[in-house]
């Protein structure tokens, strides 16, 4: 009974992204459901799309530099925070983790007022950059902190204890054991800043346009299934990342663990 309501419960969440894919191949002028034929007329329409393909490089290149620099300030606030007091532990829990209590909105209003009141303003994407960091700062924080949770200080002190320097024991002892916690923090910090909506919309600069803007932008005049098709390929590029992360990178660092 579990095992079917389980089943009920995942084909209900994945309904709306099955509609999308079916509707991406449709061969009429318009997104319609159940599609007018099969076709892969509207993929051709997006890979030949500039405007498309450009604001789809503008988020990988934000997704990657946010999941970059927030991977290394969530790394080191968790490592501090383990090897702190419950008190400072817990303050600086609750610093990383607020963004993802606040609504996105008015975390994104608030550095837009910041940005215009310290005269930095919107350009060359600084803002919309620190924002997607702020954003995808909790998903890291958290799943390093929870790698952390049941390790054993006293293998980086044995390392120590044989010579090694503080950055040394890090990188062969500490790092390999809380990788996988980094690995899945990053992906879902990429996922979430790469889909971000509202921080994208409220801090981009003139001319600038991520994915998720671009298609609202394209949905208000157009409705043809280019959207979906679009929106497929960004759900199978995400569906191959967690394939590869799942079989090949958190197999690797669970076998160093082990070893």
């Amino acid at each position: 009974m579990i095992t079917v309501l389980a089943w009920l419960i995942y084909g209900f969440l994945l309904a709306p992204t099955l509609v999308v894919v079916i509707a991406s191949f449709n061969a009429g002028a318009f997104l319609t459901f159940p599609p007018q034929g099969l076709s892969f007329r509207w993929y051709n329409t997006f890979f030949h799309n500039r405007v498309f393909l450009d604001a789809i490089e503008t988020s990988l290149y934000v997704a990657l530099i946010a999941t970059g620099v927030s991977g290394i300030i969530s790394t080191m606030a968790a490592l501090y925070a383990a090897r702190s007091t419950p008190s400072v532990s817990g303050a600086v829990r609750l610093a990383l983790t607020l963004p993802l209590i606040l609504p996105e909105v008015l975390s994104a209003i608030g550095l837009l007022f910041f940005f215009y009141a310290t005269g930095l303003g919107v350009r060359y994407s600084i803002a919309l950059v620190f924002g997607h960091v702020l954003i995808t700062l909790p998903f890291i924080y958290i799943n390093v902190s929870n790698a952390l949770r049941g390790f054993d200080w006293s293998w980086e002190m044995a390392a120590r204890s044989l010579g090694a320097s503080p950055v040394r024991a890090f990188r062969r002892v500490t790092f390999p054991l809380i990788l996988p916690g980094i690995m899945n923090g990053c992906l879902f910090a990429f996922i979430a800043s790469f889909d971000s909506f509202s921080t994208s919309f409220l801090l981009k600069d003139i001319g600038t346009a991520t994915l998720p803007i671009q298609l609202f932008d394209y949905l208000r005049l157009n409705f043809t299934p280019e959207a979906a098709a679009v929106s497929t390929v960004t759900v199978a590029v995400t569906t191959f990342l967690v394939f590869v992360m799942e079989k090949f990178i958190l197999p690797t660092s669970l076998d160093e663990k082990e070893k």
